[in-house]
């Protein structure tokens, strides 16, 4: 499913947004327009399929922390919300802090609760069904009130408890009954975000890694190794070594298994002996951690870079436009990026694509022109 359109409020930086995606979208602004404050956002939309909304939260400071920045009138109640369109389904989630009524202080459960006054409270949740211009619920959420339209399409009571901290996705009880929702919920669930690589001498990345079939390079590309092993095991090996060769022009990579760990070492022109891992110039991993992520042998259905031209040189940049085109046959792409150069070499190579570029006005981020 791809998405159409995301709409974004009172989140951060963002009072209101409203982003037309295509194949590979590339928003390119200045440090602080509010880039990366967009791949959090997502970020949360997916955590709600994965049970972790509350933590994702947690882990940006707090509900206090997420809410719009800019001013406030004296007896508004801050939320944030965020809305994604797809083809045919709209899913919209509204959060905000846990009300003053219903802040527990005293009781049978002591002060203890009111440690927890920051935890997100989620208002209002929905996924509706996009046809013919109509559109049909699916499942509403309105504080504790849940109603599912089920695969006969009565509206029922969902069933189970879901925490207000939680998304109902998370929650998912017998999705033979919400095939829609469930679609929804995997589709999420395959969203995959990269951010920053760990490239010191002493990351993980730089380490042998045991040997184990890696489809998919997890965030941090701490299995690096082994998702290439992977690739060239079982995915499009001539398009890693042709990758590898066009950046790296007569360099060629190698993996070798030495009691059950790999490693990975770099031949390149004029020096007599293959090069390790740990002797990797920063623009080399990087480059590396981005064909384990884009050439993975199971697509996901988005991908998120941000900013993925940190640590490359200008030089790299032709071969990761190309990179990115080649992964947009399979994945949906949004590129957050500072850079007009690499945004050119991606709109000059992929034919459905859309260049956003942001600014802030008044501490807000707006939308400055997109083609």
């Amino acid at each position: 499913m791809l998405i159409q359109e995301i709409e974004i409020s009172g989140y951060r930086s963002i009072k209101d947004i409203r982003l037309q995606l295509a194949n590979v979208t590339v928003l390119v602004g200045a440090n602080g327009s509010g880039k990366s404050n967009i791949y959090q956002a997502l970020q949360l939309v997916a955590a709600c399929a994965h049970g972790s909304f509350s933590k994702q939260i947690m882990k940006e400071g707090g509900t206090s922390s997420v809410l719009w920045a800019g001013p406030l009138k004296k007896f508004d109640d801050p939320r944030f919300s965020f809305m994604i369109r797809f083809d045919d389904l709209t899913y919209e989630l509204e959060c905000g802090r846990i009300p003053v009524g219903d802040r527990p202080s005293d009781g049978i459960h002591g002060d203890g609760l009111s440690f927890f006054l920051n935890d997100p409270d989620i208002k209002q949740e929905a996924v509706r069904f996009n046809h013919g211009g109509k559109s049909i619920s699916l499942f509403e959420r309105k504080g504790g009130l849940i109603m599912a339209r089920n695969a006969e399409g009565e509206n029922v009571a969902y069933p189970g408890t879901i925490d207000r901290n939680e998304s109902v996705l998370s929650a998912l009880r017998e999705p033979h009954k919400f095939p829609e929702l469930s679609v929804l919920r995997m589709e999420l669930i395959n969203w995959r975000f990269y951010h920053e690589f760990r490239t010191d001498i002493h990351s993980p990345i730089r380490q042998p890694q045991v040997s184990t079939l890696t489809t998919v390079m997890n965030n941090e590309a701490t299995d690096l190794v082994a998702a290439l092993a992977t690739i060239m095991a079982v995915g499009d090996k001539e398009a890693l070594m042709s990758c590898v060769g066009a950046a790296f022009p007569g360099s060629k990579l190698t993996i070798d298994l030495v009691d059950g760990e790999l490693s990975m070492y770099m031949s390149v022109p004029n020096v007599h002996r293959p090069i390790s891992a740990r002797e990797f110039s920063d623009g080399t991993l990087h480059y590396l951690c981005l064909l384990g992520a884009l050439l993975t042998p199971r697509p996901g259905s988005l991908v998120v870079l941000n900013e993925p031209e940190t640590s490359i040189h200008v030089d790299l940049f032709p071969s990761l436009a190309e990179l990115i085109c080649t992964a947009s046959a399979n994945t949906q792409i949004i590129v957050t990026t500072h850079s007009r150069d690499l945004s050119n070499l991606i709109r000059k190579r992929v034919r459905n694509h859309s260049v956003i570029q942001l600014q802030k006005i008044d501490g807000a981020t707006q939308v400055q022109a997109a083609n």
